[in-house]
């Protein structure tokens, strides 16, 4: 059965809300102790013989750009920048598919000096001209 639907050749595959505990930072209870961390990941790319086919060979497999994030997220960093550059580069690297990659990695309850919910790093690795999705997802 053939479907006869339009189709956008590009698309964002996000996944969001990443949870590990981690030991980055520079204090010594961080490096110590720990703390909780949220990944969120955007990816662009080229989507439509994935969707034409429905054939997990035609695109990025979610479960193998969460273990990327999850080996870099076992490398301890004083700086969520370091961290945040280093899932970047390793999905540019080993996900040649997408052509704009967005990431945020999230601090829950930052040692700061008072209330904070989260301290956030973003970056990106691509086109922002190219970039497809929602703009505020994060």
């Amino acid at each position: 059965m053939t479907m006869n639907i339009r189709i956008d050749r590009y698309g964002a595959i996000e996944l969001s809300g990443m949870e590990f505990h981690s030991f980055h930072g520079c204090l010594e209870e961080e490096r110590r102790d720990g703390n909780t961390f949220v990944v969120d990941f955007l990816g662009n790319m080229d989507v439509l013989k994935a969707a034409r086919t429905d054939d997990l060979n035609n695109t990025v497999d979610y479960s193998k750009v969460y273990r990327t994030v999850a080996k870099e997220m076992e490398k301890p960093s004083n700086l969520l920048e370091n961290v945040a550059a280093r899932i970047a580069d390793a999905i540019d690297h080993e996900f040649p598919e997408f052509f704009f990659v967005k990431v945020r990695v999230s601090k829950k309850n930052p040692p700061v000096g008072g209330p904070c919910s989260w301290s956030r790093v973003t970056v990106t690795r691509g086109s922002r001209f190219l970039s497809i999705g929602d703009p505020h997802s994060f």
